[in-house]
């Protein structure tokens, strides 16, 4: 079953279970797709679906977050659980010692001597792990390691 069918999937088993945060939040979601298709010209595959969960996600947080300084908890705990209900479609975050060892492995690929050689290993490594890490911390786990080269 591919994402997209699981997202319809769960739309309606939302419908059905009467669950207003997860039909919102699973229509949002499928509406983001369809313009994302539109935009693309083409149909997204599960790996250009979970890109647009990514972003999804990081919206919801980044807006908990403002409303948070906002002092408007009410709207933050709608974000929050629609970050939730949207996270559940990617797959288990990696851990460090992970990322460690997917870019050692492209950092040997690409042929890597030191920082100056980290847009190099930045681009296929994030490629690799989207979904599964934060680009932050991919970047921060990289950078270490051309650092420990030079």
């Amino acid at each position: 079953m591919s994402l997209k069918d699981q997202i319809a999937s769960d739309l309606k088993q939302a419908l059905k279970e009467g669950d207003d945060t997860r039909k919102r939040t699973v229509r949002l979601l499928m509406s983001a797709v369809h313009n994302a298709e539109i935009e693309k010209g083409a149909e997204l595959d599960d790996g250009g679906v979970l890109a647009l969960i990514v972003k999804q996600v990081k919206q919801r947080h980044d807006s908990a977050e403002e409303f948070r300084r906002g002092n408007r908890q009410d709207l933050v705990d709608k974000e929050e659980s629609e970050a939730v209900i949207l996270q559940a479609y990617l797959p288990p975050a990696m851990s460090r010692e992970e990322i460690e060892a997917a870019a050692r492995k492209v950092i040997a690929e690409v042929g890597a001597q030191g920082p100056r050689d980290m847009g190099k290993v930045m681009g296929p490594l994030t490629a690799q792990l989207r979904g599964r890490a934060d680009g932050a911390e991919i970047s921060a786990v990289v950078r270490e390691l051309l650092a420990q080269m030079s």
